[in-house]
């Protein structure tokens, strides 16, 4: 990296500098490594002596200040040489904020990854090459600095660089590059150090001006939708950025998700109406008709279609403080589209690239693992398409992005199983059984009378000839659920699993009722959405703790209090109180019959308020 000689030139937004550079070949480095590596320091350095900083980060930024606050986002800096343009993201190297290594390793084409001289490789050092090797970045720069610290010694920087080759061959790297050097002085950053003749190859400068990156082409289109472009009747346009490929006037388009196909008849962009657009190029697209499309559909060339799953492998980094659960329900973000999200299977944590059994996901974890979506999405693995092979996963309640993933394949079984069309309908068993099916779900405290209150309703709703059953939850737990336990990972599925064969009982022309704890609201409102809200009522059985344990029928919280059961309801672990259920039951204070009579009048109306 040469300094500029005119530094007044320097352009004050990257817009205007990478504007000045454009026939310049830009590189996208990552810079990552544990606290106290040394990163703070190497960019200072660099940016320093190539004087082609555009900054507008704090002052601490600016200088030596060490590793930055772990709760900021990656700082991104730009710099260029005679030969090239770098934009460089600095990423904090604290283990709870590897977030931001895999921000900043997604759209990365090369890796610096630093390594204290006097430490060696750490776990951390082995997280960080595994993220950015997942993360698609195929060259990485192992600089392995504060070589000042151990007095130069080649031997150091030996066996410090003949362990990571040794790590680095279960990874997908290109190449691998040691460079030995000391930020504080100086040395092998820009300029070869007499400290370190003993090393023949070259700088960190020199290397990040001649690594030969390829990326990747194709010939199908990519093409997220982000709005439909309507601004009158005449005219009809399909607007978003091209992800990848290109596209012409002339082309004929396909719409992934409906399959209707229309001609290209006009691109539009800023700067007019080209004949032809390449990726990363924001268009609309006018076509010769109207489509069936809507923002978040994948509009593909029609000679190339794109695949679409609602079942596929990958790998998921956990986010969030609450851990991750198989059978829970996520919203999904995967592009432009969206859909809800269940992880079905947890096969391994990856730590280190060795492989744990675990069923959760906490904070960090980087685990591979199975999804099912609620509709199919276009999708293809993350070493093909970064658009199309990575997501975001958001909590349902709180908003918050609680993981990130890359796709690795498709399920076998998304292809392989379709739903059959039976001849006798749920509306043919209905009218057989003169009456609608319907789920009645009691949820409570154990010992606030669920059971008893759903025994009670079943008897009278098959006295008036209604066909019912009774899904109790010792019952279950005693045959199809009887290898689940009592942890939060097996409650969810407990729960899962009585809404599937609560919605079939109930596609069958059955009046279900079901009687579980089912103590969180994220699984009570996924067995809603399974279920159709049209055809499920909510009743929250509201006994008070303190009346349940006074009755302790079966002695459990007797048992929790002694610390004899782990996970009990309302002990040590938690019950999420029914925001608005469709009926609360006071049994504490109203009548049995009272009660029971009023949910044969809701259930015989119809109408089960959501």
């Amino acid at each position: 990296m040469n300094p500029h000689k005119d530094a007044k030139a320097l352009p004050d937004t990257i817009d205007d500098f990478l504007g000045q550079r454009q026939n310049h070949d830009l590189l996208r480095i990552v810079l990552c490594g544990s606290v106290g590596d040394g990163k703070s320091t190497l960019t200072a350095h660099l940016l320093e002596k190539s004087q082609a900083l555009v900054d507008k980060q704090p002052p601490a930024w600016q200088t030596d200040a060490g590793e930055q606050d772990r709760h900021s986002a990656v700082a991104y800096r730009y710099a260029a040489s005679q030969h090239r343009q770098f934009i460089l993201a600095d990423t904090p190297g604290h283990a709870q904020d590897i977030c931001h290594l895999v921000t900043a390793a997604s759209t990365a084409d090369v890796a610096v990854l630093l390594v204290d001289a006097q430490h060696g490789l750490t776990s951390q050092t082995r997280r960080h090459a595994y993220l950015c090797a997942l993360m698609g970045i195929r060259h990485l720069a192992l600089v392995i600095n504060k070589m000042d610290g151990v007095r130069f010694h080649a031997a150091v920087y030996t066996k410090i660089s003949g362990d990571f080759h040794d790590f680095a061959t279960t990874l997908s790297f290109k190449s691998v590059t040691a460079i030995p050097l000391s930020a504080l002085n100086g040395d092998n950053i820009t300029a070869p150090s007499v400290n370190l003749h003993w090393y023949h190859g070259p700088t960190l400068t020199s290397y990040l001006d001649t690594v030969q990156v390829t990326r990747a082409q194709t010939d199908r289109l990519v093409f997220p939708v982000q709005w439909l472009n309507r601004p009158n009747a005449s005219f009809w346009g399909l607007s978003g950025t091209l992800a990848e490929g290109s596209v012409q006037v002339g082309d004929t388009l396909r719409v992934s998700a409906s399959g209707e196909r229309a001609t290209v008849a006009e691109i539009i962009t800023m700067n007019g109406s080209p004949h032809i657009a390449h990726a990363g190029e924001p268009v609309t697209l006018r076509t010769d008709r109207e489509l069936n499309a809507a923002p978040g559909d994948i509009i593909a060339l029609a000679n190339t279609p794109l695949d679409t799953t609602d079942q596929f492998e990958a790998t998921v980094i956990w986010l969030h403080e609450e851990e991750g659960l198989t059978g829970r329900t996520y919203d999904i973000q995967l592009s432009t589209q969206s859909a809800t999200a269940s992880i079905t299977l947890i096969k391994h944590r990856i730590d280190a690239l060795s492989h744990d059994a675990t069923k959760t996901l906490a904070r960090n974890d980087i685990s591979v693992c199975n999804l099912a979506l609620s509709k199919p999405l276009v999708v293809d693995t993350y070493t093909r398409s970064k658009t199309l092979g990575s997501f975001i996963l958001i909590d349902r309640y709180s908003h918050a992005t609680v993981a990130t993933g890359v796709i690795s394949h498709s399920l076998r079984r998304a292809q392989n199983v379709h739903k059959q069309a039976l001849s006798i309908t749920r509306t043919a068993r209905e009218k057989l059984n003169a009456h609608p099916g319907k789920v009645i779900w009691f949820t409570g405290l154990s010992g606030s009378g669920k059971s008893t209150l759903a025994n009670a309703l079943e008897i009278a709703l098959y006295n008036q000839g209604m066909r019912t059953y009774l899904l109790d939850g010792d019952n279950i737990r005693q045959g199809l659920n009887r290898d689940l336990g009592f942890t939060d990972a097996d409650r969810v599925e407990n729960i899962r699993r009585i809404a599937e064969v609560a919605r079939l009982m109930m596609d069958a022309g059955m009046i279900v009722m079901t009687a579980f704890i089912s103590p969180f609201k994220r699984e009570r409102e996924m067995a809603r959405e399974r279920i159709g809200a049209d055809n499920f009522i909510e009743v929250y059985v509201s006994t008070p703790l303190a009346i349940c344990e006074e009755r302790d029928v079966k002695g459990l919280y007797k048992k929790a209090r002694a610390g004899k059961i782990p996970n009990m309801t309302g002990i040590n672990s938690p019950y999420e109180m029914p925001d608005a259920s469709s009926y609360i039951a006071d049994s504490g204070t109203v009548p049995m019959d009272k009660i029971v009579a009023e949910l044969v009048g809701l259930v015989k109306s119809g109408v089960a308020p959501s």
